[in-house]
């Protein structure tokens, strides 16, 4: 009997040991996931910055989106630069623009998009606590709490807007400017159309055909951008930075530059 209880005790401890094991290896995996995030994040934010800091020693003025490259601690880094006029600006969007945007972007049937369009001007044209003013969207997640917006009806609009206050578009878009997804909107979401357009950005007398001349307007080069670093990580999937500043603002840290946007987020890998 005592040999069988010294058995038993030494299954059981064995059991605790491969458990104890299991959960030291999950926690240090997590750990090396968190620290490769930190890792791609922190080198995204330096590509931004090297982008930026390109843009204002050249004194460049940006009427479309444009990519570059840029290499940091060994690390090659994709970066777009778009002129902020080529997202839909939910601070400016006319209801027509707003219709497109939660029926094509969103995949809203025509009605409730309708409803919840009037509901974001509703929200956005309400009086602020002062009285003197509009009370503007301060950030895209203020989309959220219009009611009928849930998060993943959000996380579907939220790669197609802007809430920048003011400059940067208003109720139509630059199509020069616009990502694919947004020329869908603009399309109404013919991607044929949609796809004829992005490919053909670069060249002389670009044919916008087929846009809804409500939604899409060329527009002129401004100084508010959306600076998208996509930093690859060893697993395959893709960090995403993205930063929306305006050059010309005065910053107490004396940057030429003002970052009024920032998010970040991973993708899978293809």
């Amino acid at each position: 009997m005592a040999l069988i209880a010294v058995l038993w005790l030494v299954a059981a401890l064995s059991l605790m040991v491969t458990g104890v094991s299991g959960v030291v290896r999950q926690e240090a995996k997590m750990i090396g996931v968190a620290k490769d995030k930190v890792t791609a994040q922190a080198v995204g934010d330096a590509a931004v910055v090297m982008v930026l800091q390109q843009l204002a020693a050249d004194r460049t003025i940006l009427q479309e989106t444009t990519e570059t490259s840029v290499s940091y601690q060994g690390t090659q880094v994709a970066v777009s630069v778009m002129p902020l006029n080529g997202l839909i600006n939910i601070n400016g969007a006319s209801l027509p623009l707003l219709n497109a945007l939660l029926s094509v972007g969103g995949g809203m049937p025509d009605g409730a998009a309708q409803e919840l369009a009037i509901a974001i001007l509703d929200r956005r044209e309400r009086a602020s606590l002062d009285g003197r003013r509009p009370e503007r969207f301060e950030a895209i997640e203020d989309l959220m709490q219009v009611p009928g917006i849930d998060y993943d009806l959000y996380a579907r609009l939220a790669p197609l807007v802007t809430a920048a206050t003011s400059g940067s578009g208003g109720a139509t878009v630059n199509p020069l400017a616009a990502p694919p997804l947004v020329l869908r909107v603009l399309a109404n979401g013919d991607e044929g159309i949609a796809a004829r357009i992005a490919a053909s950005r670069g060249q002389p007398g670009l044919d916008t055909t087929g846009l809804d001349a409500n939604l899409a307007r060329p527009g002129g080069a401004q100084r508010r951008y959306r600076i998208t670093a996509q930093v690859p990580m060893a697993d395959g999937r893709i960090f995403l930075v993205d930063r929306s500043v305006y050059f010309g603002a005065r910053t107490r840290d004396g940057l030429p530059w003002y970052t009024f946007e920032a998010r970040q987020m991973l993708q899978p890998a293809s």
